[in-house]
């Protein structure tokens, strides 16, 4: 079934592609989250012709490369995002919104499978290499800032995002010790089964032992007295 994704699908495809999935993947998962919609003939036409527009725009030589990757090195990209305390973001601002913000802003095409990022999923300030031609380069300037808010100095940055690992550290340390604990138990309680089924045939030859010297004592018992 071929479907349009809406969204990044991690090992399915990007934002924008035509992808050919299960139809019960598709009626199941992507569907019901809105994370793809039906392919229909008009849809495919229209993303055809943006893309086809969007090409235009798209360095073609290692010169043209060469200028975009300048003008791109002046460019400071700004994510408004939704974020927690801690400065984890509820969702990621992936390749796929960082191709469409330069699209947006500068009306430059880049390939978003040439943007070496991983979804970036905390508040802060990045540098997101993009590989715009073969051996032309551009770092791009990221901001992700908290919706309705500024960026505190990069100290309070790296200490939130220090004190959240340590956080993340203590909670698997636990978890860890949890599950170690866990396996020591079940062990033990291995261990103690099979002692007991060795100890049982002990018992019941202990058992036979005692029947057999019942009966020898009675045989050498004497006949009772005559009266």
């Amino acid at each position: 079934m071929q479907v349009i994704l809406l969204q990044d699908v991690e090992k399915v495809g990007l934002r924008g592609e035509v992808v050919n999935v299960a139809r019960g993947y598709a009626r199941n998962f992507l569907l019901p989250r809105r994370l793809a919609e039906n392919a229909t003939p008009a849809r495919v036409a229209e993303l055809q012709r943006v893309e086809a527009e969007r090409a235009k725009h798209e360095a073609r030589t290692a010169e043209q490369a060469q200028e975009i990757a300048e003008l791109l090195g002046k460019t400071v990209l700004r994510f408004e995002v939704k974020a927690g305390p801690t400065g984890s973001l509820f969702g990621s601002v992936t390749p796929s919104d960082i191709a469409d913000e330069i699209w947006r802003t500068r009306k430059v095409r880049v390939d978003r499978r040439k943007i070496a990022s991983d979804p970036l999923k905390r508040i802060g300030r990045f540098s997101v290499p993009i590989e715009l031609f073969q051996d032309v380069e551009v770092a791009v300037t990221t901001h992700v800032v908290p919706e309705g808010g500024e960026l505190p100095p990069e100290e309070e940055l790296l200490a939130i995002e220090a004190a959240e690992a340590e956080a993340e550290a203590a909670a698997l340390a636990a978890a860890e010790e949890q599950r170690a604990e866990a396996e020591s138990v079940l062990e033990e309680m291995i261990d103690d089964d099979e002692m007991d089924e060795e100890s049982e045939p002990a018992v019941e030859e202990d058992a036979e032992t005692d029947d057999d010297d019942s009966d020898s004592d009675a045989d050498e018992q004497p006949p009772p007295a005559a009266a």
